[in-house]
């Protein structure tokens, strides 16, 4: 009986303006031998039906996908919500060195995005100026406040305020949206009681005044 392979396999996607990530994909696990694989998607921007799509043909070729890496945090939730692991690759707009910072913070910097990882429990606060993106969950009891965007890459339970300066332009994101109470600049809501559906993140905008929720759209966290 042949040894079982188990050493992990890389695949790194080329950048999206170059080629078809499809056939690219093709191409790339064509001389790789069964097992489980981990793949480099770069700037692609997959939602949840292509990373499914993605599995399919990779499981045709007798692979599995055991990690997703992305430059792209939308990406990278809807890996999430089909239980794949997942890696974001940290680039110069977010410094990986604050992911050890406390979780009660006050950043008055000029860094666009604030990259946090780990879960916000109750009684917990983070509160950064710009765009904050969070690697865990917001617990009831905690708060996530930012002068920009908020997005959770977990499950948003607790409070989350996004514009807290006054920009109604901002928007909450999270890979569950249930959260205790939003607010966006000066306007306040409850979080939705109904449950997510499946495998879409969800987003919190303000539109004529009111705090509407809609499944996520690309352009999160994109350059404005």
């Amino acid at each position: 009986m042949a040894e079982e392979i188990t050493e992990t396999q890389f695949i790194s996607l080329p950048p999206s303006r170059k080629a078809d990530w499809t056939k690219a994909i093709k191409a790339k696990i064509y001389p790789l031998k069964p097992g489980p694989v981990l793949i480099d998607s770069a700037d692609w921007q997959l939602g949840y039906r292509e990373i499914k799509r993605l599995k399919s043909i990779l499981e045709n070729s007798g692979l599995r996908l055991i990690c997703l890496n992305s430059d792209l945090p939308e990406t990278l939730v809807s890996a999430s919500a089909l239980g794949i692991q997942t890696h974001l690759n940290i680039t110069n707009t977010i410094n990986s060195s604050m992911q050890n910072t406390p979780k009660t913070i006050n950043e008055r910097n000029s860094q666009k995005i604030f990259f946090q990882k780990g879960t916000l429990r109750s009684g917990e606060t983070l509160e950064v100026q710009g765009d904050v993106l969070l690697l865990g969950d917001v617990n009831p009891g905690a708060h996530i406040s930012a002068s920009g965007h908020v997005m959770v890459w977990g499950r948003l339970r607790g409070v989350a305020h996004a514009g807290k300066e006054g920009n109604k332009q901002a928007t909450i994101t999270a890979l569950q949206l249930r959260p205790l109470q939003l607010r966006i600049s000066e306007v306040i809501a409850r979080g939705p009681e109904e449950k997510p559906e499946e495998g879409l993140a969800e987003e919190a905008s303000l539109e004529k005044g009111i705090i509407v929720i809609k499944p996520a759209s690309i352009r999160a966290f994109a350059d404005e």
